[in-house]
């Protein structure tokens, strides 16, 4: 038998469209794999929360089988174009080709310090996390340096002053200055 019928769908198959399943008496699951990943998904979207759940409190609980088990995974060099592909879609509605158009317009650095990516690696999307609004390209240090001021001009601001305190008497100077001459103008009167 190199065929058989799927109990789902009724449809007339090649064994390779079914999973293989121990115990049954031909040794092939009844459904076949469109109809099992069908039921599957529908499965998983009327019980996410309680998957997502059950995953993150497998690995707290199994911290070094994750690390071996993410370990082999990153050493086989699988799928990582297509793990990428569907971060950027699912995370910044961005397809590959956008992300490469937006490192050209870049000239393939750092929308900040100019960096380049290090060889194997790519930069990280910078976004606004209220709007989900993508700014550009940013280096890791780069990209955590705005999470840790806040992603706040005024923070941003602050912390020029301190490193370069005398660009902040500079300009106190200059406020004095104009409001002294904006006094001498009114007195003029």
């Amino acid at each position: 038998m190199t065929e058989k019928s799927c109990v789902k769908c009724g449809v007339v198959q090649p064994l390779e469209n079914f999973y293989k399943a121990k115990g049954t008496k031909d040794g092939y699951r009844g459904d076949c794999k469109a109809c099992f990943a069908a039921r599957s998904k529908t499965w998983y979207k009327a019980n996410k929360d309680h998957v997502i759940h059950r995953v993150k409190e497998w690995r707290e609980q199994n911290p070094e089988k994750y690390a071996e088990y993410m370990a082999r995974y990153n050493a086989t060099g699988k799928r990582k174009p297509a793990d990428r592909a569907g971060h950027l879609k699912r995370r910044f509605g961005l397809t590959p080709e956008q992300y490469e158009e937006m490192l050209r317009d870049q000239h393939g650095r750092c929308a900040i310090c100019g960096r380049v990516p290090e060889d194997g690696k790519t930069f990280h999307i910078d976004h606004d996390h209220e709007s989900g609004v993508v700014r550009g390209l940013l280096c890791q240090p780069c990209n955590h340096a705005l999470g840790l001021f806040q992603e706040s001009a005024t923070v941003l601001d602050r912390a020029r002053s301190y490193l370069d305190p005398a660009d902040d008497a500079e300009a106190a100077e200059l406020t004095r200055l104009a409001k002294q001459r904006a006094r001498d103008l009114v007195t003029a009167r």
